[in-house]
């Protein structure tokens, strides 16, 4: 007889769409998911401010919880990263989180930079200079009345666990992501916060991937008493422990929204040639490091099929993207621009940075979609080369997962660009991830990281071998 089959929930919250996936184990491999179901996460903009609608969120996720009519076995969440909620005394929210696209950063770092210099910052924190980071919004609302009323801050995920269990914490994998962690010593960076003149016990303490956040307490969602599990909670952490990776020497893409492209390593890489590549490391599950940067990514795409269709020219993406693979190599934009950063008039943007950079400007949009996917391929190549480099790692493989595992063209052109096999899939990795680490804490899964890849369905996997570019 087999194992009796455990049923865990994966709340995965991404920048534009969120899904609750049920992953089943009976004990053996792979592990079967299967979507309940999946909502817009639409930002709005309040008195010219852009923000989440977390009302909006926070209902969609009780919806989707109790439209599942199984027994889980346990339920964890992960979002995307750096965005906070500001808590009063009693657990209540001061106002929706503000986007990380929105323009209150805005010359944020290099006020920042004048009080904690950038090497040192690099130093303890260990993460990328971007103006979406946690540590810049917070001091770009230093003086708001929110936060000085707030009694506590909570990142996305932990708001979400929050609202589910009533328990506070900051789990590691997105606290690594904020700017605001000393990684030296897995705890808040109290003397940047004090030296920043922000409060030093606004987050609540660290939690570590795989521990008990409590059962569920919140009426509405229909699994009252369920446990939660503080899976990793960042969607990047997630997504690479579901890389269905047979050796060591990879190389990963999470593509969705944003690509985030780097190796994971067992320390942290804090030399002074990472920093000056804009290199991060985030901190993942099992004591692993992500080192990693992050890519614009798709983004790109949605806002320009966004702005077609608001300008009365809907184009349909399949039809694109064959027509593109049709094109030869179009002209290449530096896709990590902050002309990119928030949302604007995207094919304008493109083909500015085109003339910009003295290249051909693409006209239509079957053109525009090649440049896109061109840029984005020749900033994989130089991003997982320099994580080579910079880490001293051998890489005979990239693993591309997450939504962009299913634009075939977009593969290919980066196996072309890297010269090596590109292994696409799972597109669910995040989701996948999230459920193998609940499983682990179940006890239904047994072992460290590779142990838990075993449990990815390879059958899902498909191959882009690099072609002869003479």
């Amino acid at each position: 007889m087999g194992a009796a089959r455990r049923s865990y929930a994966a709340v995965d919250l991404g920048a534009s769409s969120g899904r609750i996936i049920v992953g089943e184990f009976d004990g053996g491999a792979p592990a079967r998911l299967r979507e309940v179901c999946r909502f817009d996460n639409t930002p709005i903009r309040v008195d010219g401010v852009l923000q989440w609608d977390i009302v909006a969120l926070w209902s969609a996720v009780q919806d989707g919880l109790r439209s599942y009519d199984g027994e889980l076995a346990s339920i964890g969440v992960d979002s995307w990263a750096v965005d906070y909620a500001l808590l009063d005394g009693h657990g209540q929210l001061l106002g929706n989180p503000v986007h990380y696209r929105d323009d209150r950063t805005v010359g944020v770092p290099e006020e920042v930079d004048s009080l904690v210099a950038r090497e040192r910052l690099f130093g303890v924190t260990g993460i990328q200079r971007m103006p979406i980071n946690t540590i810049y919004q917070l001091y770009a609302a230093r003086h708001s009345s929110a936060l000085a009323s707030a009694r506590h801050a909570l990142l996305i995920p932990d708001l979400i666990v929050h609202r589910l269990t009533g328990s506070l914490g900051s789990e590691l994998t997105n606290a690594s992501t904020t700017g605001l962690l000393d990684q030296r010593r897995n705890d808040w960076a109290t003397a940047v916060f004090t030296t920043l003149g922000l409060p030093t016990d606004l987050f609540p303490p660290i939690v570590q991937p795989g521990s008990a956040a409590g059962p569920v307490t919140a009426e509405g969602t229909g699994q009252e008493g369920v446990p939660v599990v503080r899976v990793g909670s960042h969607d990047t952490a997630s997504a690479v422990v579901g890389v269905p990776a047979q050796t060591p020497d990879f190389a990963f893409i999470s593509c969705g929204t944003w690509s985030l492209v780097g190796v994971e390593l067992p320390e942290p890489v804090r030399t002074e040639e990472a920093r000056k590549a804009n290199f991060s490391n985030e901190l993942g599950v099992d004591g692993t490091v992500r080192f990693l940067r992050n890519v614009m990514g798709l983004w790109l795409l949605q806002e320009c099929l966004r702005q077609w269709q608001e300008d009365g020219h809907p184009q349909d993406l399949p039809t694109l993207l064959e027509g593109a693979a049709q094109l030869p190599a179009g002209p290449v934009v530096d896709v990590d621009s902050e002309a990119f950063l928030r949302p604007g008039d995207m094919p304008h943007l493109i083909r500015e940075e085109c003339q910009r950079a003295g290249q051909p400007v693409p006209e239509q949009p079957v053109q525009l979609v090649r440049c896109l996917l061109d840029s984005l391929a020749e900033s994989y190549h130089r991003t997982v080369r320099q994580a080579a480099t910079l880490s001293g790692k051998r890489i005979d493989v990239v693993h591309l997962v997450g939504g962009g595992a299913q634009n075939s063209l977009l593969c290919q052109l980066t196996a072309d660009r890297c010269e090596l096999p590109v292994i696409a899939g799972p597109v669910e990795a995040t989701a996948l991830g999230n459920v193998l680490v609940q499983a682990r804490a179940d006890g239904a899964i047994r072992g460290g990281l590779a142990e838990l890849r075993q449990h990815v369905d390879t059958g899902l996997l498909r191959r882009y071998d690099p072609r002869d570019r003479r």
